[in-house]
C-alpha cells in the first residue's frame, strides 16, 4: 500500500492557510477563478480564517474554514456551492457543494458553517 508523509499533505493544504483570502457562495460549481468571483457568485466575504493542517477526520490531513456569518449577498439566486479563492494571484483553490441549497436575495447577508477540506490517505 502506498503512503504519504504528513509533510506532503501539509504542503498542499498550507496553500489554503496562507493564500486563500475570499469565499464566495455560487449558483453553480465554478470551474475557474472568474466564474467563482464574477459569473457564478451570489455573495462573498474576505473575512475568512483557515486553520493550519491537522489530522483528517477519517484519514489523511485537513484544514478547516471557520464558520462565516454576516457576509454580503450581492445577487439574487439559489446558492448551491462555495468557492475559496486567492484574489492576489487570481486562483480558484477549492469548490464544494453546500450542505443545503439556499435562496438568497441581493442586499441580505449569508452564513456558512465551518467547512473541512481534507486530503484522504491513499487507498
Amino acid at each position: 500500500m502506498a503512503t504519504l508523509a504528513n509533510r506532503v499533505y501539509d504542503n498542499g493544504l498550507t496553500v489554503l492557510d496562507t493564500e486563500a483570502n475570499r469565499v464566495d457562495i455560487c449558483s453553480s460549481e465554478p470551474s475557474t477563478y472568474t466564474a467563482a468571483t464574477s459569473t457564478d457568485t451570489l455573495g462573498n466575504t474576505t473575512s475568512i480564517s483557515i486553520s493550519a493542517p491537522t489530522d483528517g477526520d477519517t484519514s489523511g490531513r485537513k484544514v478547516t474554514l471557520s464558520a462565516i456569518s454576516g457576509a454580503s449577498v450581492t445577487a439574487t439566486g439559489t446558492a448551491t456551492h462555495y468557492a475559496i479563492t486567492d484574489t492576489s494571484n487570481t486562483r480558484l483553490l477549492v469548490t464544494g457543494s453546500l450542505s443545503s441549497f439556499q435562496a438568497v436575495t441581493s442586499g441580505n447577508t449569508f452564513s456558512l458553517t465551518a467547512v473541512d477540506v481534507e486530503i484522504p490517505d491513499p487507498a
